[in-house]
């Protein structure tokens, strides 16, 4: 019996259910047609526009920080993985081995806690504001149910009142068959029967509208509460947000730059100890095919014998295996014919000023010969601009140049740019140049990053 009473009740709940979306649904469609009234309210739909701003800035604001959160996390591994290289490739006699080990360390913890702080005290935190949005939503939809109910109510209870004349008029002046068949005295009884009836109906419209009106107004007032303060909150909440993310971002960094600076000092330590060994700089390979190309189309030289294949890395300047290869690789530069006008001397150091000082004197020894008569020297034919040889390079094939340290060499494109190898230059030494003016004998190719440009 209990379970047979307890399926009643949820089959009428169900009915009074769909009872009640029918007649929202009839309600919405005589609104939409224009032959029912909508109650509105502009000020609450306003607060309503307002919140769906601030729910999807809200949502926009969690996805990115947690975008953030997912980089910081990124790059903590990153830095993880770097660390732990170098731990692999910093030798065990290295000095400062366990000062970069407790350093790698206290990274890691550091971007740790930085990661935690973050989620504590901004995402956790954004998490909270956006978790309100959810139940004022569902209460301002609930909110247009009732709205629509109690428009519906006030309706039905307009119809009545408007039909009661008609009902009044039909009860004075009866004109049913009924009516008219029934005895004399019986149809005093019909008549108050029908102003029952129509009582009865107009009673209870009239107490569902109150009960709606109740309902709606109780939701109404409560969400034009809210919903302004809600808004207001939203200024508090992102200050205090981006204030949090700001500050442990400032104190991360902070932090992490003294990290940084006991390395760099470790690491200095390290290249004190270990300074004296340089490292030689090697030139590009060349393409052989090209190379053999450029070969057969070049002329025969003048019967000097062919040079020795030697690797293009020089050893490291000044030291005595330097000096040797300079002097037995440097082919000693022909006598160059007297200038038409005075020259003033070149210094004797020269090579080793800075690229500035080089070119100033050469644009004084320029100025001085064209003021003694003389026409300043010309420059080649599709000249580019200028480098200087920052070590000694020994030509291994007849179209190289050999270079010196300090060398200037005047850079001109290739005929052919097919021919050109990556990190190679077309040239001709600029005393050459000043010398014979002719490109057959004096260009060559050399490698690039033996040289700085200097104009």
């Amino acid at each position: 019996m209990a379970e047979m009473g307890s399926k009643g009740v949820t089959a009428g709940k169900f009915a009074s259910n769909m009872q009640k979306k029918l007649t929202r649904a009839q309600e919405k469609v005589l609104q939409k047609l224009g032959k029912a009234d909508e109650t509105k309210d502009e000020q609450f739909e306003q607060c309503v526009q307002n919140f769906n701003k601030q729910l999807n800035e809200g949502t926009r604001l969690q996805k990115d920080l947690r975008t953030y959160l997912a980089s910081v996390k990124a790059m903590h591994e990153a830095s993880k993985k770097l660390n732990e290289c170098l731990q692999e490739v910093y030798e065990p006699d290295w000095p400062g081995r366990d000062e970069a080990s407790k350093i790698a360390e206290n990274n890691d913890l550091l971007w740790m806690d930085y990661h935690q702080k973050l989620v504590d005290q901004a995402l956790l935190t954004m998490d909270t504001y956006l978790g309100q949005f959810p139940d004022i939503k569902s209460r301002i939809a609930k909110r247009g149910r009732k709205l629509v109910d109690y428009d519906s109510a006030r309706h039905h209870y307009e119809s009545l009142q408007t039909a009661k004349k008609k009902d009044e008029a039909k009860i004075a002046k009866p004109v049913s068959l009924l009516e008219k068949a029934a005895p004399q005295w019986c149809q005093g009884k019909l008549q108050a029967h029908l102003v029952a009836q129509t009582n009865l109906l107009r009673n209870q419209a009239e107490e569902e509208l109150v009960k709606a009106q109740k309902v709606f107004e109780e939701m109404n007032v409560d969400l034009q509460e809210e919903l302004p303060s809600l808004w207001n909150s939203r200024v508090g909440f992102y200050v205090n947000t981006f204030q949090s993310i700001a500050g442990l971002e400032e104190n991360f960094h902070r932090e992490m730059s003294k990290l940084n600076q006991s390395l760099n000092d470790v690491l200095g330590g390290l290249e004190k100890q270990h300074g004296s060994n340089t490292f030689t700089v090697k030139a590009q390979p060349r393409k052989k095919a090209k190379l053999f190309s450029r070969l057969r189309r070049k002329k025969p030289s003048d019967g000097a014998p062919a040079k020795e294949n030697k690797s293009p890395s020089p050893p490291p300047d000044g030291s005595p295996a330097a000096t040797a290869e300079a002097r037995a690789n440097h082919e000693p530069e022909p006598a160059g014919a007297a200038a038409p006008g005075p020259a003033l001397p070149k210094s004797p150091s020269q090579n080793s000023l800075p690229a500035v000082v080089v070119e100033t004197f050469s644009a004084v020894n320029g100025a001085v010969e064209g003021s003694g008569g003389g026409a300043r020297v010309d420059l080649p034919p599709g000249f580019m601009f200028k480098v200087q040889a920052q070590h000694d390079y020994a030509a291994t094939d007849t179209d190289e140049l050999q270079l010196k340290a300090g060398d200037v060499v005047l850079v001109i494109p290739f005929q052919n740019p097919e021919e050109q190898d990556e990190g190679w230059l077309m040239g001709v030494k600029e005393s050459d140049w000043n010398q014979h003016k002719e490109l057959d004998k004096c260009q060559g190719v050399f490698p690039e990053n033996f040289t700085e440009r200097v104009q």
